[in-house]
């Protein structure tokens, strides 16, 4: 049977991305494995819906593992981002727009 909407959680968690405290019931869960449907052993992080709207909810199993594969210290940020391009695949041009 379905609680009632007055029984829900009251507690009050954080923005992990603007700091904005919220109640739990108005919080978006977040996962930073990417798979929050999976929620045994887990503790989740949580966005307020502003910050969770602006993300890309895209997978991104094994993004993590790719990102610390290519980081170096001494990279500058365009770099990087040519060194994921190839990584991904981003249409194997090395040509970069001015906006980068």
């Amino acid at each position: 049977m379905w609680r009632s909407r007055k029984s829900r959680d009251r507690r009050t968690v954080v923005c992990i991305a603007c700091g904005e405290s919220l109640l739990r019931e108005d919080a978006r869960e977040y996962d930073k494995e990417g798979n929050r449907w999976d929620r045994r052993d887990k503790e989740f992080e949580f966005l307020c819906t502003s910050c969770d709207d602006e993300l890309c909810h895209q997978p991104r199993e094994g993004l993590e593992s790719l990102l610390v594969s290519i980081e170096s210290d001494e990279l500058s940020r365009a770099e990087f981002i040519d060194r994921y391009a190839d990584a991904v695949g981003a249409g194997g041009s090395t040509e970069r727009s001015e906006r980068d």
